[in-house]
């Protein structure tokens, strides 16, 4: 009896193996830091289960130090890495100015300007603002497929 005791004891410990397997190899394959820390967590939980720890204080454990490490490490993880990355067309024109195209109306929901040689659907960043063909205006942010601009 101890040895089926035993050998349901090891598969729990394989079972953390496979979460650590899967876990990572979907971190590999992403490249966006988001299993890696579960990763993590269930490694921790791996060895609380060959130590003989409980099912629960092994879910637990994956739990806590899940958390622990995706809210103190993965900030300092995003700040050193992909900090060369090259913006995209659409984050680099963020601050720049563009020239109104067609009267940008929130409440009518019309509007456009160029920018780069690229002509944009653009909104107000203020509703009550009614803009006019002709003016320069700060791009301040982008929703979806459209500029939204201040003056």
């Amino acid at each position: 009896m101890k040895n089926i005791e035993r050998g349901s004891e090891y598969m729990e410990s394989f079972y953390w193996l496979i979460a650590v397997a899967v876990l990572l190899i979907i971190e590999i394959t992403t490249l966006g830091l988001t299993t890696i820390w579960f990763a993590g967590g269930a490694f921790i939980a791996f060895f609380a289960s060959l130590l003989g720890a409980d099912y629960l204080i092994q879910f637990i454990l994956f739990v806590v130090v899940s958390v622990i490490l995706l809210c103190f490490t993965r900030p300092i993880a995003l700040r050193y890495f992909n900090n060369r990355r090259a913006k995209t067309n659409y984050e680099s024109i963020i601050g720049q100015t563009a020239k109104v195209t067609l009267t940008i109306d929130n409440f009518n929901q019309s509007g456009s300007a160029i920018v780069n040689g690229q002509e944009w659907t653009a909104r107000a960043e203020r509703d009550d603002d009614i803009i006019g063909p002709g003016t320069q205006v700060k791009i301040v942010a982008i929703k979806g497929v459209k500029l939204i601009v201040t003056r």
